[in-house]
């Protein structure tokens, strides 16, 4: 029986503006004013691709009671607070306490500077002090923080103006993109199929942990439910399968035909285990001794496993579920997202070598993907197919998720470049990484922090959008450079 999809539905901001409604008598055309720019606000917060709940300006204490029973109603997943004037902070704190989602608070004015030249001409000094009201947003900004602290609400902050600053808009973006990030892990199901690497301490996972952070659910599987699939695959889908191998990928001229033939059945039997289970991402190992259906299925899924991968659902080898979960952020961020570990360092070009034999990301490939034939799988069992590709020269962002000594999960990153140079043409995936800081203080700062061996590597510099995630799952983020 095949299982429902659940797709991550679109992120919805709440936005509310305050203000102070003894204004409004005072200072004539200041609330219409006011109320249009957080109409301003709405619009670029949904060209930034989400659903905007806008409650217009708040302005008293009932109304606030009233703004946080909609949003939590409303189930908005992140709350921008724009902040267009002097307000009480008795007019936020119950819309955030009943909403109880991440707050931005929006202090922005409305241009760079008040015309002071204009402003002083004014004759009426009324109608000055409501000009000035109009770009006095800095005003209550720490009487919210004070009370947002003393209420141990975590906030975070975008300050400066509301036209003309592409610095608000980016990162305002950036926000509503990790909260989409944190609503598709939320509803992600992550495949684990076999069991841990014997031995490597450090990829053993506390399974609990990760539901009660990320959500989502994990589903165990048996490798004997893969090997039973493989027999339910027509020679028609092998055809097909293999056709999408050679389209895909660059299949050197020493891989037999039978060898390609068993990497198609295999990977068409993923497709189909995919499929029962809806999985977003994938983690697997098994160490194939004693039974060779198993065996035969398990040596032949790293052509399958790269082909997941490139259609968004990420597979880590080893059973290393934080890296799976890694390759799946990154993937969400649309900076794909391959396996990796350390491979070697070079002292004279001053990188280190990094990659890993198994699944690799086509989206990010420098080139073409080559497919190879390995007469052994070092430290595992059997032989077949394996792949091979360095990433896209240019910059990459290392992302490894860290299970720590206090039983928390915390996001280590770094941020370098893909640099062209030799290779080791072994059949796995293979790339040259430079780093602000160079290879020596890189390797021994990141290996300070307590990272499994294993890390994601993505495509672009994305370290600021991975912090805004941590910080909406309230994750500490470590930046190594």
């Amino acid at each position: 029986m095949l299982t429902k999809t659940i797709i991550a539905p679109e992120v919805k901001v709440g936005l509310f503006g305050i203000g102070l409604n003894v204004y409004w008598e005072q200072f004539e055309g200041l609330e219409k004013r006011l109320s249009g720019y957080t109409d301003v606000v709405a619009d670029k917060l949904k060209a930034s691709g989400a659903v905007v709940v806008n409650l217009g300006l708040i302005d008293t204490p009932q109304k606030a009671f009233e703004a946080g029973d909609r949003f939590r109603t409303e189930g908005v997943d992140i709350i921008f607070l724009y902040v267009t004037t002097y307000a009480l902070s008795s007019t936020v704190l119950p819309v955030v306490k009943k909403a109880k989602v991440p707050v931005i608070v929006l202090n922005l004015s409305p241009e760079a500077a008040i015309d002071y030249t204009a402003f002083n001409n004014l004759k009426d000094r009324t109608a000055m002090t409501g000009e000035w009201l109009a770009y006095c947003s800095a005003c209550p900004v720490p009487e919210i923080a004070n009370v947002f602290k003393r209420s141990n609400i975590p906030f975070y902050q975008i300050t400066g103006m509301l036209h003309g600053d592409d610095h608000v808009w980016h990162e305002a973006g950036e926000w509503i993109g990790a909260a989409k990030v944190a609503g598709q892990m939320y509803y992600n199901t992550l495949g684990l199929m076999g069991s841990y690497y014997s031995g490597m301490l450090d990829i053993y996972s506390n399974l609990t942990l990760h539901c009660a952070t990320f959500g989502g659910h994990i589903e165990i599987i048996e490798v004997d439910e893969l090997s039973a699939l493989r027999t339910k695959v027509s020679a028609d889908e092998v055809k097909l399968k293999v056709d999408a191998i050679h389209k895909c990928f660059d299949v050197q001229d020493d891989c037999s035909v039978d060898e390609i033939e068993r990497a198609a059945l295999t990977a068409v039997a993923l497709d189909k285990l995919v499929q029962k289970y809806n999985l977003g991402s994938l983690a697997y190992y098994h160490k194939g001794t004693g039974n060779a259906v198993n065996e035969d299925t398990m040596s032949s899924v790293i052509v399958g496993n790269s082909l997941l991968t490139a259609g968004g659902i990420p597979v880590a080898g080893e059973y290393e579920v934080k890296n799976a979960q890694a390759m799946k952020i990154m993937e969400c961020f649309g900076a794909g997202g391959s396996f990796t570990e350390y491979y070697a360092m070079d002292f004279t070009d001053d990188v280190v070598l990094m990659g890993h034999d198994g699944p690799c990301h086509p989206a990010i490939v420098q080139g073409k993907i080559k497919v190879k034939p390995l007469q052994v799988y070092h430290g595992k069992v059997g032989k077949g197919l394996s792949v091979e590709m360095s990433v896209s020269h240019g910059p990459v962002t290392l992302l490894s998720v860290v299970e720590t000594a206090d039983g928390k999960i915390m996001f280590l990153v770094a941020e370098a470049e893909s640099v062209t140079g030799p290779i080791l043409e072994i059949g796995n995936t293979n790339s040259r990484y430079r780093f602000p800081i160079g290879a020596r203080n890189f390797v021994e700062t990141w290996n300070a922090q307590g990272p499994s061996h294993h890390c994601a590597v993505g495509k672009g510099h994305i370290a600021s959008k991975i912090k805004k995630l941590g910080d909406l799952l309230g994750l500490q983020t470590i930046k190594v450079c």
